[in-house]
């Protein structure tokens, strides 16, 4: 690899008059400071978190493509009511991808640096889908020998979400977990680790032939919501397992009240005597997702003991800081082809994650649909 190599980065920019315009820009890999490696990608996840930039809330029943490989150009509308929430970001062309994984194929010159030197590392940083990254060796996660980049490439998002809810439990005082749209990677994942580590926890699906790939994982309670028996069925299950502190990614809707009303349910079910006030045992629920964009409807029937808000697995990885954070890391390392081990439904190309017809699945965000973009697919390096 030479010290003057471009690669091609996707890019996305929200242009004036509400027009959203994905492409493949080529840009220059900068030569590696002393405590920097240039790191060519070979797989990245596309996460629900990398969705929300990638399309910048355009209507991508709307989307049209233009050009030939690789320069392919797709565009699609914003709609008015969406374009204000994307002000910050009009006429700016922005690099998307959080995570992924590759060889380090240049390192600078400090022993940290050179140590990964020919090494597959899973890597967080912004502008994933390119086809090189320069980035401080500190950014690296150093896979275990014989990992290939496609097991490696969601080490971070989801295996770090998953750990920082059992860690957000433990730190706040309760001991079991409710999960709403349970079936996602994210959610296997949480399920083999909560039946590893030993916590009870409540899975909550949206779909009935879901209930089954929870199942072969191992967990005892999985239940559909909108069913006719649903809320009993939560009830039970919060008795069961005495969960009080929930994670939903749904976000809008009803489902997060009901949850909370369960909970409430199932607390004073043994309670000796009547309160006006409700439990005094605490119930709490973040929404770290938004896979519904309507309004978060609450049905005020559980009680004062309560809280809900926003989990960002950002802002808890700062929160506990870079100790405990990397302690996490290792473990995700250690467990990635376990516990975190993530699993794809499509590899894609970067050329091919601009045609519409894997758009149009991806951009779901459907269980059993996750894509993985190998920027190296089909393209040389040009120096």
């Amino acid at each position: 690899m030479s010290s003057d190599t471009t690669g091609l980065q996707l890019r996305s920019t929200v242009k004036t008059g509400g027009i959203l315009e994905l492409s493949l820009a080529r840009v220059a890999t900068p030569e590696p400071k002393p405590d920097e490696v240039v790191v060519r990608i070979d797989a990245s996840p596309i996460n629900p978190s990398d969705l929300g930039l990638l399309f910048g809330g355009a209507d991508m029943t709307t989307a049209k493509l233009s050009g030939a490989a690789p320069h392919l150009v797709v565009t699609a509308s914003i709609p008015p009511a969406v374009l204000s929430s994307v002000a910050g970001r009009i006429d700016q062309s922005m690099p998307v991808g959080n995570e992924g994984a590759g060889v380090v194929v240049r390192a600078g010159a400090s022993d940290e640096a050179r140590a990964l030197m020919g090494k597959t590392v899973a890597v967080l940083g912004g502008a994933m889908y390119s086809q090189y990254r320069t980035l401080n060796a500190s950014q690296c996660l150093l896979l275990p020998p014989g990992t290939r980049p496609a097991e490696g490439a969601s080490c971070f998002v989801n295996p770090l979400t998953a750990l920082g809810m059992v860690e957000t439990m433990r730190a706040e005082g309760h001991s079991a977990l409710v999960h709403t749209a349970a079936a996602s990677n994210l959610g296997q994942m949480l399920v083999k680790l909560c039946t590893k580590d030993g916590i009870p926890l409540v899975n909550i699906v949206r779909r009935a032939e879901h209930v089954e790939i929870l199942r072969k994982l191992g967990a005892k309670h999985v239940l559909t919501s909108g069913t006719p028996t649903f809320m009993d069925e939560l009830t039970e299950a919060l008795v069961s397992t005495g969960a009080t502190l929930a994670f939903d990614a749904i976000g809008g809707g009803a489902l997060a009240s009901q949850i909370l009303s369960c909970m409430e349910a199932a607390a004073t079910r043994a309670a000796k005597e009547y309160s006006r006030y409700g439990s005094t045992r605490h119930k709490q629920l973040y929404v770290y997702g938004r896979l519904d964009r309507g309004p978060t409807e609450l049905t005020r029937d559980f009680g004062m003991a309560w809280g809900i808000g926003g989990w960002l697995l950002t802002a808890f990885m700062q929160k506990i800081g870079p100790a405990p954070a990397q302690k996490l890391r290792e473990r995700v390392a250690a467990e990635i082809k376990t516990t975190f081990a993530s699993h794809y439904d499509k590899e894609v190309s970067l050329v091919d994650a601009l045609r519409l017809e894997e758009i149009a699945v991806y951009g779901k965000q459907a269980t059993g649909k996750k894509y993985l973009i190998n920027p190296n697919k089909g393209l040389v390096e040009v120096d």
